[in-house]
This record gives structure tokens, C-alpha cells and sequence, in this order.
């Protein structure tokens, strides 16, 4: 197990006792009777004068007390912040759907300003009338619209050798979930004419990487939309304005952003984002490809290392979110001895295939340590493998679509360490 080994008899001990936290609530109310609280008796200062008339600002902002509530990025990842990534604060959010000003960003050469009059989508290849489409022509299409998970294929990433990073913004927010408004792609191809030998399309974007992806025709006519909306209003410019591709379940890489060419052919292009990146390096020395579907995960993101308890023992919420590439999520379990015992989350409000599910544990905490784990199991009967489950098929050396089971130290004083269970 990582983290201080002084512990080690204490954490054995927790682990030998089960559910010691306990499970359930106890119907125990938490109002109390004040004397004298004089944020009840006295007359404050948001209540004695007029407070900010409409328009203070035109475009809404949440409150300065929410401040801390931002994306981050781990400056020693990359080389350079226009190659980068930084992270959703997961830890912060409720619900399921990622404000777009909180939703993380990846880039592979700076984030560009497009406007809509200078946009153009070219279909090409093996169809039977190559178009252009300008911004006015894709919006006179009929629109759909979708809710789904972006996931970048190395979230997690870092975790493949043991624990490494401190919260779990850091170690699972490379992920966001939004509602997408746009056009089928499916519609767009068939306006082209698909012809019989098309089998793959080959998506590229308009920055400066030329970013590019290839995918199978199943794929590009089933759900995957070419949208310029997210949760109702324009894209960010760090999310692809004013168009993108969006490719419910599949690595966040195939979400080209700034789309500008879709090109139908044969067989694959074998581009460096599907060759020499973004494959599952085996300990063979051999890599997998086309290892697109990111498979069902879940993180328990309160209590977390940025979300410790501050409440002292008593009613407890355990929350997070739990996702998959293959569907529905069927069901979360959450453990609190390190995956010794198991009991039935929650799944809170609408649950979504290929989109964020949030689970929620109400439960009477003792104040002993736990060991705080989730496991997501979807539709097709998928269940969440722990870390070492993987590493004996993957070992050590690869980046890619690690989902495996997270932990989460809680200590007696509410702090919360990110460990592992040896």
C-alpha cells in the first residue's frame, strides 16, 4: 500500500472490521436549536440595502465565494501549456453536467479563434459528390441532441505505476459531460453519397497539428454528431468553436475539434494519432490499436483529497460519477474497507447511455479511517477492474484507458490521501 507505512497496523485493523463506518444514516436531526445566533436575530447587510441591479453583468458569472472552483493543469506533464491538458474540478461539481467554463481542456497546438463566416467543412474521398458545408449550411440541417461523456483516453494515466497525484480532479478529470446540439454526421454522408468501397471516414481538424482520426463507417452513421452547441450556447473556443466532432463513448481524441474535413475511404489512414499515440503499449513490447470505446469507470469524488470532510462523525453523503463507452450504467457499488465488503450507490436522476451517471451513499460515519473504493458495472454486464487486475494484462508501461478501481484514504480527522491497496 502507498502512502506512510506507520499506519499500516491501524489500516489492517479498519480493513478486519468490515463495514465499521456503518451503511445507513441514523434518522438523527441536524438543525439545532441556537441561542442567540445573530445571523438569525440581527438584521444583516444583504438585507439592508439594494443589491446588484440586472445587467451588473451582461453574461453571468458565478459568485467570487466559488472562485476556487476552476480547471488546473500539472505543469511538469508536458513540455509546452499549447500541447497540454488541464483538469475539471470534479470534486466541486454536482449533477452530471460539466459547466463549459469548468469543462477541461486538451490541445495539441493552442486553442484557435475561428470565426463562424471563415468556417468550412469539406466531405471528401470515396463519395459520389464532395461538398463544402459553410457554418450557415450545417445549421439549415435537421438537428438532434445529445448528452455524453468526453473522456481523454490518459485519464487516469499517471496512476499505472501506484498513487501519484493528489485529488481527484487530478487523477480522473480529464473528463466532462455536456448536452450537444448539432447534426448527424450520418446526415452529411448521405448528402454526399457514401459509395459502396467507403468503409472508414477520417476526420481532421483546422489547427495548426492538423489533428486527425480515423473511425469506421458503422460508427460516423450511428450516433456521432458534427455539433456546434454545448449545454445551449456556442461552443467555448477551447472546445472546438464553432464546430466539432462529438463521438459518444469512444477517447477524447476522436472528438476533433475545429472540424474541418471528413474524408471517406477504404481503410484506414493510420494517422500519428492512431500509430505511434493514443495505442495500448503492451509488455510484448507491442502496442493494441483501435482501442477506441472507453470502458465503464467510476470515482468517488466526495470525500476526496480536495474534498475532505470538514463535519466531523455523523450523516455522511458519498458521492461521484460513473460512466462507460458501452452504454447504461447498471449499477455502482461503494466500498468503505478497500473492496473487503460492498454496498449498493444510489444512481441519482436521469441515467444516460455514453453519458456521466452520478451515485450518491448516505451513510452514519463513526469517524473511523476508511478505505473509500467505487465500482461501476454497465449494461452489457461490464464490471470496473481494479488496478492490479489490469496491470496483469497491460504491466507498466502503457498510458492509455486505465479505469481501474480508485482508493481513497479517509483519516480519522476527515483529510483524504489518494493510496493504493497492495
Amino acid at each position: 500500500m502507498s502512502g506512510t507505512d506507520d499506519t499500516g497496523t491501524s489500516r489492517r485493523a479498519f480493513l478486519g472490521a468490515g463495514l465499521a463506518a456503518g451503511s445507513a444514516v441514523a434518522t438523527v436531526g441536524l438543525a439545532r436549536a441556537q441561542d442567540a445566533d445573530p445571523l438569525i436575530t440581527e438584521v444583516q447587510d444583504w438585507a439592508s440595502a439594494f443589491g446588484d441591479p440586472v445587467d451588473a453583468s451582461p453574461y453571468g458569472m458565478p459568485i467570487h465565494y466559488e472562485s476556487h472552483v476552476v480547471r488546473r493543469n500539472v505543469e511538469w506533464l508536458t513540455e509546452s501549456p499549447v500541447s497540454s491538458i488541464n483538469f475539471t474540478p470534479i470534486h466541486a461539481l454536482e449533477g452530471t453536467i460539466t459547466p463549459q467554463g469548468c469543462a477541461f481542456e486538451r490541445h495539441h497546438s493552442g486553442a484557435i479563434e475561428l470565426a463562424k463566416q471563415d468556417y468550412r467543412l469539406m466531405i471528401s474521398g470515396l463519395v459520389e459528390r464532395p461538398l463544402v458545408f459553410t457554418y450557415e449550411d450545417l445549421t439549415r440541417f435537421p438537428r438532434t441532441i445529445t448528452t455524453a461523456f468526453c473522456e481523454c483516453a490518459a485519464n487516469g494515466g499517471m496512476e499505472w505505476g501506484g498513487a501519484q497525484l493528489e485529488g481527484c480532479q487530478f487523477t480522473q478529470g480529464m473528463i466532462h459531460n455536456m448536452e450537444y446540439t448539432g447534426v448527424p454526421l450520418r446526415l452529411l454522408l448521405e448528402e454526399a453519397g457514401v459509395k459502396p468501397e467507403g468503409k472508414w471516414v477520417y476526420a481532421e481538424g483546422a489547427d495548426a497539428s492538423s489533428n486527425g482520426r480515423s473511425m469506421p463507417l458503422e460508427k460516423a452513421m450511428d450516433d456521432v454528431l458534427v455539433a456546434f452547441f454545448a449545454n445551449g450556447e456556442a461552443l467555448r473556443k477551447e472546445h472546438g468553436y464553432p464546430v466539432r466532432l462529438v463521438v459518444p463513448g469512444f477517447e477524447g481524441n476522436m472528438w476533433v475539434k475545429w472540424l474541418r474535413r471528413i474524408g471517406v475511404y477504404d481503410q484506414a489512414v493510420e494517422s500519428r494519432e492512431e500509430t505511434s499515440k493514443y495505442t495500448d503499449l503492451m509488455p510484448d513490447g507491442r502496442a493494441r490499436k483501435w482501442t477506441w470505446v472507453m470502458d465503464a469507470k467510476s470515482v468517488i469524488t466526495s470525500p476526496s483529497p480536495q474534498a475532505p470532510i470538514r463535519h466531523g462523525k455523523g450523516p455522511l453523503v458519498i458521492t461521484g460519477l460513473a460512466w462507460s463507452g458501452h452504454g447504461k450504467i447498471e449499477r455502482v457499488d461503494v466500498s468503505l474497507d478497500g473492496g473487503v465488503n460492498w454496498v449498493e450507490a444510489r444512481l441519482t436522476g436521469d441515467v444516460k447511455s455514453k453519458a456521466l451517471t452520478r451515485f450518491h451513499l448516505d451513510i452514519d460515519w463513526d469517524g473511523s479511517e476508511m478505505f473509500l473504493q467505487s465500482r461501476a458495472a454497465d449494461e452489457t454486464g461490464y464490471v470496473q477492474p481494479t488496478k492490479n487486475q489490469l496491470r496483469e494484462i497491460r504491466g507498466l508501461n502503457n498510458v492509455y484507458h486505465n479505469n481501474g478501481i480508485q482508493t481513497w484514504w479517509v483519516r480519522a480527522d476527515g483529510e483524504v490521501e489518494n493510496v493504493e491497496i497492495a
